[in-house]
């Protein structure tokens, strides 16, 4: 204990970086304009001062403020963190709260404070606190979210760091809030009246949490550790406790008794089950009486005020079964129903008085306008609970008789479920006698730990002036803490600091009573703390003895004048004002003389000068001085050197812990004395001191006296006890005499003459006489270390062999090698010393000097069982390993040794083979030490076992290991510090991996492996999103002309550097755009005829412009598909719409032409459906990812009603492209009530598109009310529009698609065949609607067939083919009979159906419902009649539904062939008439007629399904097949104005064909969709151009749906033939289309839209990882095996539309130009999903060498072929200068400018030639980073070759990199392709090192030989070559071999497997083995192995 003592009294640190402190807030609010400053007047002065820390702390703080502008000032400052790794970025934030403004500031040492955010609120702020909330993800991960708290009197505003803010309102007053690892928790104000509130029995809970901000406020439970019932769990509801202190981890808080003076530990943790049913049953009392659930259910009723209105995922959801509302919970409540409380609703937001009761307190009365937060809920919670009579502001429960009545709390209340317990952990004791001075509350609870980890809480009672330190240990549950001890440190105010962050050691600092600083290290004390500015002065002038008074002068040396607190420590000459190690008496004289300077100085205060600590920050703390002043001081680190860093904590791990806790200290105190080393004396510092604690005289050791320092530091550290006394001594003088100072003086004249080579020698001269033979140095037994010496050695040995392994410390690893070389030898550890002298040959030979040990002594010394005389080497294991020898565990400590771990790992999986070395089987390779293991224990290590090797295929190895290697955060960076030899194997393995990756590693590995397109793609970045690198290279387009309304088209967001690769030939893109633009004015050319009148004419060119006005109004529904989702919109830019321009320019003048000038007839709303359609369009511009939210769709919406048609399109597309479910419900409410109907028909079919087969709830309500059949029969009828009730209809069928939802699937069937009502209700355009519930039946039913399952009673399918065919109407059934009684007075229809109103619907339906089901008997049912009288009686339209119908439900059977198309017609249509039969000629004319209709109609029927089938599959055959059909049908139509109409049409009808074609068009369409395929844009164009006859706007639109199908999306998506996409295909192109603009009798116009669901993005573009541009890449592509064809692949050229991915099994980016990169899909999908999802971008990374296939398209111009061409060797053909053509690596391209090019200084260099063919190699064989290995290879053979190596460590890794090699070799030239090293370059290396060393061996095999036999050798340069030679050779220490013995080579090949020596460098030994005596050895002459 006395060496304690002496420390505590002689040593002291100095702090560092003194700077005035001032709270950055205050400066910026002073600076900050705004009301703020006014208010400071008309604050309350600070009685109610609010603080954190001790309010006594703050009032110092403030006492610069003046007393009326005193205002509640206040903030904290905390240890900032960035996403970068800790060390790199250190930054404080700060917190100041001041007045009604919230500062967050960050700044750092290097970098001045800022504001990061700031907040201005309503009220006061009374606190601000950071707190971080946990969000529950959808896959139930939890997100933290940081955020800013800020408590006013009535809410608390949360603002995130992301910017999400929130209010919650407070339900009651808070006195303070406390962060926690779960939330919030609230503490409760106590008002006065609260004692007479509480219900009698229970007090209301004191303590609330609050998980979230949109949760509940809840009532928290405390679990007290009572020993009598141990489950008794309530709510926290003690007033006389108050929290002190929380803490996140542990997850603990500290709370005060103000009763009992005592302090608790609680754990904080969630409620669990039990324990809630517990508090929310109804407990009773030990006494009995019945508590309440008043309090329960009164806060209940109170706290629900303040419910959350719709927050997302409750936080109790799971806990609602327990909390039961029985009716016994308010039986109490309404016992006495006499005295109701009520009073109207209003009144509680105007009570105002002052006497407030605590109820009105809870309901927030105080706080108007924040008294009804949920509109849902108002009636309910606005009572307010003050009674009308006059005691009623006394509280409610004022007499006991009282209570409440119903309508407060209503019965379907439950109690708020509580998420948070306390459990008791410990409670301080009180001692008998020391009641009468109760312990204050704490002003200050921290956590700290010492030195060796043990954890403290901390907490400063002031009223004592104690600190009080309790240990805690965390128990194996992590929720239970054991507090073991308590300590008490006197105190005045203490803070904790962080002196080493690295290494997390944390340190304390105490400010005792006298106003000295101390540091602690848990409760053991380091040092006193020296601050310069303050303390110094103080002592010059207190130090009044005469023995020890200090120089006076020193005071006003400049060093110390003004500006010394800006100086670093380490130059201040601090030494001076250290204090003699006597300690002097504390008595009051000394404080009298502290004040006495500060007097004289600065301020009158007779009080000692620091006043208390505040803020700290890792090693940085704020000291309060006396009159507000405030000073920053920095605590020194541990250690700033990493090599001490590293020795210190292996120290640390291997002493134990009391050992370990005085070296740390004693070394801080050495390392931080005041004027202490400089950085780079550092080491020799801690050499000096590690070794003196050892027992080492260290004045007496030639090298540790040749350490560079300016102070002998030996006398300090040798231990001593010390005396107390108060007399001075000798030794203070002697004390005088050692300080720097006392050197300066002295050494200055000297310094001058004598240089410092003499002064070297003479102290060797010295050093020579001091160790004559009497006096040998010996080792202090005594001292603290010596016992410790062999462990601490051997971990300093680990500790070098990891210095070794990392090219950044290995330098370090020189100086730890002096240490070590003395340990080994006077541990007498022969090999250690030997392999010591081999890495440093140079260093080492200098060194020879033993110490003794005393044989008495030497038991003292704990041998550990892991020190074994053969010193592990981890080069040597690693290469035995690559020569497949068997090992020995290599021995590391873990955390220290990692890269030791790694490696030795690495090898064992990758070179052994051992898959499971990463996981199970580590302990066979590493032997992990642990501090515990002192005992001489047996034999640690197992032999490997080497009976079982698995061998896996190497390739796989080489993933293990990378994937491994990239877990454990290995990186490139990481790689290149490795060295060389021991890189290669992990450099090999990447290589491989390079070759061929995995799609789907993560980030980390891709990086590791070098190939950043997987990288980039693993980051995901979209090309839009990257639009500004992308389309910062050339266009691939020609410029196109700057016209004004150039960019009005809607059609400029194409990607134009994709299409232009896709279509790189032509324009055909510029013609898309030319044929859809609607938005500039049409040419309407007529030629004027003599006889024709002006005023005629003019009516000519506008009937011609109506004509072309029909096309026009057609083109928004293509552009909408050839646009889809190209365009990110700016959110502060309203979503540009191109209008839709009906006018017409005449040639030649370019007179404008318009329809509005009355001269002909326009039909009225022609533009109304047109405009809609061009909203529609420019919505579906937007992408899906874009960011979109519901203020920027209100924002669009616009301002003039004619456009309110465009914006219920651009709602629609909205919806279509997912984006409408961000519409908040009330936008869509308000929508929907203007009553609008094209924005109702949009708003319904985009939200049920966007919650596509979800069932939603919300949304299904939503359409229910438009659709009568769904509404109660007693409803009242709503005047709903026709179009409305379709589209709500269709709804239906998407919110509930695949569903089969037998409810809505009923009512849908039987709306089939709605009759038409009395009162013309239904009687106008029944067709659409019947059409919309059969296709909505369809999607409900989706593919279910005849599996519907509880549907059997409706007969489905029977009901379907009735409306399909006619018959009888079925009685209505269910609730809609009411509505369907009387008939319609309007339309006639009888008890029959109509047929003509219900066959598509059905038809449609039972496709649906059958579709690929291959039913053939509901198949029948479709097939066309076979008889002419059943022909009869269809409509050839229907027949086309009906072949449609029955080729979708036989969907295998749909061949791309015409005969499988000939097939659907009937038989009798094949014209097999029977002459026999007697037919009259006339009826024979009507059957040809009705014939072809029928054939025709039946063949377009077959091509739809055709289509469908094979819909984006760009299948040629189904293509070849269809443009037959087309052509034939377009032989038929008259065009190009042929005056002779054929008689096949005169058979036909216009119309008849002409839907026909449209329908084959389409079909074109769909099956080459987003191919942009020029035949069908041919024959698109030849139709735009026919306006005129019978070309209808619905025509128009068919033919421009047909030309956006073909380049859906500019050629980035296509189509779908999933269930769904057929669905919506169906919807769309259904075959009959509107006659003109307003016309929606059979189809809703609408719908056409719906195509959208069948779109996927399938293109995949490959885009250039180094360019960021798109580019060409080869890929591969394989179909699974089907039962059409077998597995087979096609090579595709990039950017290509690939198949649909659940027919392909692997997609392959092909070599030789690109690095390859397989997809696999046979695995999984979801990634390739994901790379088409986002813009199909998909990286790829050119080959070194390699050109892209735009500049080189037949691959003539790379590297590699240059070689062929000159018919000479690639690498003499090779120019560097062309280099940059093949490579994009800045490191290559400056390589070759700087080494490779013979320019006129380097002529005379030959090794540029050398260069220029290892850049060659490098580039050829893709591996640049290769390049550096090649050189150092070079490298060292070159300096072997000189002989000017001063250490071994090049041929080390020289020696791995041959093994490897020939572990290669051995397995065969097959296996040698995988290696790195390729060329002829490593052979010609290891013979120039075979031959130097064998040169060598021949001349001085004498020096081997004396070195073998032992003896001294030489220090020359022979010892280095010896030494390589030794470590090349792989020769063994030999002095423990039986060497001597061997006199043959016999003996000596039989010693061998002991030697462990390779057969051909045994063979080079023999001979100096063997003695020189033996010139030949059997026979063969000597030079033959020394050649």
């Amino acid at each position: 204990m006395s060496e304690v003592v002496y420390e505590e009294t002689a040593t002291m640190i100095a702090a560092g970086e003194l700077q005035s402190f001032v709270p950055f807030g205050r400066e910026h609010c002073r600076n900050h304009p705004n009301a703020f400053n006014l208010q400071l007047r008309e604050l309350q002065p600070a009685s109610e001062l609010w603080s954190s820390d001790g309010a006594a702390g703050l009032v110092g703080s403030l006492q610069e403020v003046s007393l009326q502008e005193r205002e509640r000032e206040w903030w904290q400052l905390r240890k900032g963190c960035t996403g970068v790794k800790e060390e790199e970025v250190m930054f404080e934030e700060e917190l100041y709260a001041a007045g009604n403004v919230v500062v967050w500031s960050q700044g750092s040492r290097t970098q001045a404070s800022s504001v990061y955010k700031a907040f201005t609120v309503d009220s006061p702020v009374q606190q601000a606190l950071w707190c971080n909330f946990a969000v529950l993800q959808n896959n139930n991960d939890e997100e933290v979210e940081q955020t800013i708290c800020i408590v006013q009197s009535s809410c608390i505003n949360v603002h995130t760091v992301t910017g999400k803010d929130f209010i919650s309102p407070l339900p009651f007053q808070v006195s303070n809030v406390w962060a926690t690892k779960f939330g919030l928790l609230l503490e409760r104000k106590i008002s006065a009246n609260d004692t007479q509130l509480n219900p009698p029995g229970e007090p209301l809970p004191m303590v609330f949490s609050m998980l979230h901000p949109l949760d509940e406020i809840a009532p928290l439970v405390s679990k007290p550790s009572s020993q009598f019932d141990s489950s008794t769990v309530h709510y926290m509801s003690d007033s006389t406790m108050k929290i002190v202190f929380t803490c996140c981890q542990p997850s603990i808080l500290v709370s005060y008794d103000t009763v009992q003076g005592t302090h608790t530990v609680w754990a904080l943790r969630k409620v669990t089950h039990d324990e809630c049913s517990t508090v929310l049953r109804y407990p009773t009392e030990p006494v009995g009486k019945p508590l309440g659930l008043m309090a329960s259910n009164f806060l209940t009723s109170h706290l629900r005020n303040i419910s959350r209105l719709d927050s997302p995922g409750g936080s109790g959801t799971e806990l609602k079964s327990c909390a039961l509302s029985s009716p016994k919970h308010y039986n109490v409540l309404r016992s006495n129903p006499n005295r109701a409380v009520t009073s109207s609703p209003g009144a509680h937001s105007r009570v105002h008085s002052p006497n407030i009761s605590n109820m009105a307190a809870l309901s927030r009365a105080h706080s108007p306008g924040m008294a009804a937060p949920s509109f849902s809920g108002a009636s309910r919670f606005n009572t307010s609970f003050h009674s009308p009579s006059s005691r009623g502001h006394h509280g409610l429960l004022s007499s006991p008789n009282s209570t409440v009545n119903e309508t407060v709390l209503p019965p379907e209340m439950e109690p708020i479920v509580p998420d948070l317990c306390v459990e008791q952990l410990w409670t301080e004791t009180v001692a008998a006698g020391c009641h009468r001075e109760m312990s204050s509350q704490a002003s200050k609870v921290f956590i700290t730990s010492d030195l060796c980890e043990n954890r403290y809480l901390c907490f400063l009672v002031e009223s004592h002036q104690q600190l009080r330190c309790v240990k805690f240990i965390e128990s194996n549950e992590s929720s239970q803490l054991i507090f073991p001890s308590v300590t008490t440190i006197s105190a005045k105010d203490a803070a904790p600091l962080q002196i080493s962050a690295r290494q997390n050691i944390d340190a304390m600092l105490v400010l005792e009573a006298c106003g000295s600083l101390v540091l602690y290290t848990g409760i053991t004390r380091v040092s006193k703390v020296f601050v310069p500015g303050l303390l110094s002065p103080s002592f010059s002038l207190s130090n009044q003895r005469p023995q020890i008074s200090t120089p006076v002068e020193s005071v006003s040396t400049p060093a110390n004048g003004v500006n010394r607190h800006i100086q670093r420590l380490s130059e201040v000459p601090a030494q001076d004002f250290m204090p003699s190690p006597v300690s002097e008496p504390k008595g009051l004289n000394n404080k009298h003389h502290e004040a006495s300077f500060f007097e004289d100085h600065i301020f009158q205060q007779a009080t000692p000068c620091i006043h208390g600590l505040r803020d700290p920050v890792c090693n940085r703390v704020t000291l309060e001085l006396g009159g507000g002043a405030m000073l920053r001081i920095s605590v020194p680190e541990v250690a700033t050197s990493e090599l001490v860093q590293k020795c210190l904590q292996a120290i640390r791990f291997i002493l134990p812990k009391d050992a370990a806790m005085k070296v740390l200290v004693k070394w801080y105190n050495i390392y931080n004395a005041p004027g202490g080393s400089s950085a780079h004396a550092e080491w020799s510092l801690f050499v000096t001191c590690f070794m003196t604690l050892m027992g080492y005289n260290t004045e007496r050791l030639a090298w540790t006296r040749h350490l560079h320092f300016e102070v002998p530091l030996s006398p300090v550290i040798a231990a001593k006890k010390a005396r107390h006394s108060a007399q001075g001594s000798e030794e203070d003088w002697d004390y005088l005499l050692a300080s720097r100072y006392h050197r300066q003086i002295i050494s200055q004249p000297v310094c001058a003459s004598v240089e410092s080579s003499d002064i070297v020698a003479t102290e060797m001269g010295d050093l020579s006489s001091a160790s004559s033979p009497g006096s040998s140095l010996k080792l202090e037994s005594s001292a603290p270390l010596f016992p410790h010496i062999p462990a601490l050695f051997y971990v300093l040995h680990l500790l070098y062999q990891e210095l070794q392994l990392d090219e950044l410390h290995r330098a370090k690893a020189s100086s730890l090698v002096c240490v070590l070389q003395q340990l080994a030898r006077d541990l007498q550890l022969e090999e250690y010393v030997d392999l010591y002298w081999r890495d440093y040959p140079s260093v080492m030979s200098g060194f020879s000097k033993c110490c003794s040990i005393d044989h008495a002594v030497i038991e003292q010394m704990q041998r550990p069982s892991f020190l074994l005389s053969k010193p592990p080497c981890v080069f040597s294991w690693l290469s035995s390993c690559l020569r497949g020898d068997e090992n020995t565990p290599f021995p590391y400590l873990p955390a220290i040794c990692q890269r030791t771990r790694l490696l030795v790992l690495s090898y064992a999986l990758y070179i052994f083979g051992d898959d499971k070395a990463t996981s199970s089987s580590e302990s066979k390779y590493l032997f992990k030490l642990s501090a515990g293991q002192k005992s001489c224990a047996s034999e640690p290590y197992l032999r490997r076992q080497s009976s079982v090797k698995v061998r896996f295929s190497s390739a796989s190895l080489a993933e293990q290991l990378v994937v491994w290697l990239a877990s454990q955060g290995f990186t490139l960076k990481d790689l290149e510090s490795v060295p060389f030899g021991v890189a290669l194997p992990i450099r090999e393995a990447i290589y491989r991996c390079r070759e061929q990756p995995c799609s789907d590693w993560s980030e980390e590995v891709c990086l590791l492996i070098g190939r950043q397109d997987l990288t980039k793609q693993a980051h995901k970045m979209t090309l839009a999103k990257s639009k500004a690198s992308v389309s910062s290279g050339l266009s691939l387009e020609p410029p196109v002309a700057t016209e004004p309304d150039e960019e009005e088209d809607g059609m400029s967001d194409i990607i134009q550097e994709v299409t232009g690769l896709i279509w790189s030939q032509d324009l055909r893109i510029q013609e898309v755009r030319r044929l859809l633009r609607s938005s500039g004015p049409v040419r309407v050319s007529v030629v004027q005829l003599p006889e024709v009148s002006d005023h005629e004419y003019i009516e000519e060119k506008e009937n011609k412009l109506l004509q072309l006005c029909q096309r026009t109004m057609a083109l928004p529904v293509g552009r909408g598909l050839f646009t889809l989702f190209s365009y990110h919109p700016v959110l502060t830019e309203p979503l540009p719409v191109p209008k839709l321009n009906l006018t017409g320019r005449a040639p030649p003048r370019n007179t404008m032409v318009d329809l509005n000038s009355g001269n002909i007839d326009v039909p009225p709303n022609m533009t109304s459906w047109p405009s809609f359609h061009n909203g529609v369009a420019a919505g579906l511009k937007i992408a899906p990812a874009s960011q979109v939210d519901s203020a920027w769709i209100a924002y669009n919406k616009p301002k003039s009603p004619e456009l309110a048609n465009e914006y219920a399109g651009f709602l629609m597309a909205l919806g279509l492209n997912g984006h409408l479910t961000k519409l908040a419900t009330l936008n869509i409410h308000d929508y929907l009530t203007k009553g609008h109907e094209m924005t109702s028909v949009g708003l319904l079919l985009g939200v049920s598109s966007a919650k596509l087969g979800t069932m939603d709830m919300s949304t299904t309500r939503l359409l229910s009310i438009h659709i009568p059949a769904l509404l109660p029969p007693t409803s009242t009828e709503l005047d709903v529009p026709h179009n409305v009730q379709v589209a709500a209809v269709i709804g239906v069928g998407l919110v509930y698609q695949g569903t089969g939802h037998r409810h809505n699937a009923e009512v849908l069937l039987s709306e089939i065949g709605r009759p038409p009502g009395p009162e013309m209700e239904y009687c106008t355009d029944r067709e659409s609607y019947s059409l919309a519930a059969g296709l909505a039946l369809g999607m409900v039913c989706l593919g279910h067939g005849s599996n519907l399952i509880g549907m059997t009673d409706l007969n489905v399918p029977e009901q379907l083919y009735q409306y399909m065919v006619g018959g009888h109407r079925r009685a209505q059934a269910g609730a809609n009979r009411e509505r369907h009684k009387s008939p319609s007075y309007q339309i006639k229809e009888g008890d029959t159906i109509n047929v003509d109103v219900t066959c598509p619907g059905a038809t449609l339906a039972l496709a649906m419902i059958y579709l690929k089901t291959n039913n053939r008997s509901i198949a029948d049912w479709l097939k066309p009649p076979d008889t002419w009288f059943l022909l009869d009686f269809i409509k050839p339209e229907f027949l086309l539904l009906r072949t449609l119908a029955r080729c979708i439900i036989m969907w295998d059977e749909i061949l791309p062939n015409s005969e499988w198309v000939k097939s659907n017609i009937p038989q009798i249509m094949r014209g097999n008439f029977d002459a026999s039969e007697d037919i009259n000629m006339e009826t024979m004319a009507k059957c040809d007629v009705f014939l072809s209709q029928a054939e025709d109609y039946i063949t377009a029927g077959a091509c739809m399904a055709l289509g469908l089938r094979f819909a984006g599959s760009a299948n040629s055959d189904a293509f070849d097949c269809l443009y037959e059909f087309a052509r034939t049908f377009m032989k038929m139509m008259p065009f190009a104005g042929t005056a002779a109409v054929s008689a096949s049409l005169q058979q036909m009808g216009y119309y008849n064909l002409q839907t026909c074609l449209s329908m084959i068009l389409l079909a074109m369409s769909m099956v080459m969709a987003g191919t942009g395929n020029l035949k069908v844009l041919q024959l698109c164009r030849f139709f735009h151009k026919r306006t005129g006859g019978e070309m209808n706007y619905g025509f128009h639109m068919a033919h421009h749906m047909a030309l956006g199908l073909l380049f859906l999306g500019g050629g980035r998506y296509t189509i779908s033939t999933s269930n769904s996409a057929i669905a919506a295909l169906l919807c769309a192109l259904y075959p009959h289309f509107p006659a003109h603009s307003t016309d929606n009798r059979y189809h809703l116009q609408a719908l056409r839209h719906l195509v959208v669901l069948a779109a996927e993005p399938r293109l995949l573009v490959p885009v250039d990882v180094d360019s960021l541009k798109p580019c060409y890449a080869l890929l591969e592509v394989s179909y699974k095996e089907t039962k059409w064809y077998n597995e087979t692949t096609v090579e595709l050229m990039a950017p290509t539309l690939l198949p649909e991915l659940h027919l392909l099994k692997q997609v392959k980016v092909k070599g030789p130009r690109y690095w390859e990169l397989t997809l696999d899909l046979s695995k999984e999908t979801h990634h390739l999903k994901s790379i088409l999802s986002q813009d199909g971008v998909l990286y790829v990374k050119l080959r070194a060498g390699q050109l892209p296939y735009k500049d080189d398209p037949q691959g003539w111009k790379s590297l590699l072929t240059t070689a062929v061409n000159h018919r000479s060797s690639g690498v003499t053909a090779f120019k560097p200068e062309t280099i940059s053509t093949f490579t994009s690596n800045p490191a290559l391209i400056s390589f070759a400018d700087f080494f490779c090019k013979t320019s006129e200084g380097m002529k005379h260099r030959k090794d540029t030639h050398m260069f220029s063919a290892m850049l060659y190699e490098c580039v050829t064989q893709e591996c640049p980073e290769m390049l550096p290995t090649y050189i150092a290879i070079e490298q060292a053979v070159s300096a072997l070759q000189r002989g000017d190596l001063q250490q071994t460590f090049p041929l080390w890794q020289l020696r791995l990199v041959v093994d490897l090699w020939d572990s290669r070799m051995l397995r065969g030239p097959a296996n040698s392709h995988n290696t790195l090293l390729k060329s002829e370059f490593l052979p010609v290396m290891k013979n120039a090192v075979d031959v130097a060393l064998d040169g060598w061996l021949k001349d001085s095999s004498s020096v081997l030989r004396s070195y073998m036999w032992n003896q001294v050798l030489s220090k020359d340069a022979q010892s280095i070559m010896l030494a390589c030679f030794l470590v090349y050779r792989s020769v063994p220490c030999f002095r423990s071999t039986q060497l001597k013995s061997c006199s043959s080579f016999g003996d000596l090949l039989s010693c061998s497997s002991q030697l462990e020596i390779p057969l051909r460098d045994l063979l080079r030994l023999a001979p100096v083995l063997l003695g020189s005596g033996s010139p030949s050895l059997l026979g063969f002459p000597l030079q033959a192995f020394s050649s």
